[in-house]
């Protein structure tokens, strides 16, 4: 299968603009709270991986962007693109995709990503709930599968804590976020097959390597 053209409009996110927003979040995210980040050495120096990152609050993905140790292009939904926010979520590599449809342009645009050895990440539930790994949408073995990048489960636990908030919709400032960092897997099972059994297959095959570490990562930091 070969993959959808980018329709006018899209271009190639820029790595140079995520390392950007990897300085911007580094500034913010330590500025606003006390981030505790263990396993970033886990992540693979060069080559495409994709960051499946559990999801409980809206800060999750600025937080993961400042922490991680390369620079990373997010799939966030079209509605977070508003107003200013458009043009700097833009400008700073980061992907809008359209949620209601099969957004074709996102696609490409993540496979590019991959492509070139760069860093994706998906939140593979869809969107914000428990952030428990507990129901996964079909996107992350797409991708994974696809492209042949390698996946790192991220745990960010902490987010979603609401005693002490001092703005709404904030993490109470200066409180601790853990943000954990997996071993990298491979989804598929070395096939090479893309049919929808096969990732059916991936996807409970990430399923269960997510689970297992968001466990690990709460037995480690004791949330």
């Amino acid at each position: 299968m070969t993959a959808p053209s980018v329709p006018s409009g899209k271009s190639v996110p820029s790595e140079k603009g995520a390392e950007v927003g990897r300085r911007i979040g580094v500034g913010l995210m330590y500025g606003l709270f006390r981030p505790r980040v263990l396993g970033a050495w886990k992540v693979p120096a060069t080559g495409p991986v994709i960051f499946a990152v559990n999801h409980s609050h809206n800060i999750d993905g600025p937080m993961v962007m400042g922490v991680a140790p390369r620079p990373t292009h997010f799939l966030i939904k079209k509605e977070a693109f508003i107003g200013p926010l458009d043009p700097f979520l833009l400008g700073i590599g980061q992907l809008k995709v359209d949620r209601s449809v099969a957004d074709r342009g996102a696609i490409t645009q993540a496979l590019d990503v991959l492509s070139a050895g760069g860093v994706l990440g998906i939140f593979p539930e869809g969107t914000r709930g428990e952030g428990d790994f507990a129901s996964l949408r079909a996107g992350l073995a797409y991708f994974a599968v696809r492209s042949g990048a390698a996946v790192v489960p991220v745990a960010v636990l902490g987010s979603s804590e609401r005693q002490g908030r001092l703005i709404k919709g904030l993490p109470p400032l200066r409180s601790r976020i853990d943000v954990v960092f997996g071993d990298p897997f491979e989804a598929g099972d070395g096939s090479g097959r893309r049919t929808r059994k096969a990732l059916d297959e991936a996807t409970e095959r990430i399923q269960k390597q997510l689970t297992a570490h968001l466990e690990n990562a709460r037995r480690l930091t004791g949330r």
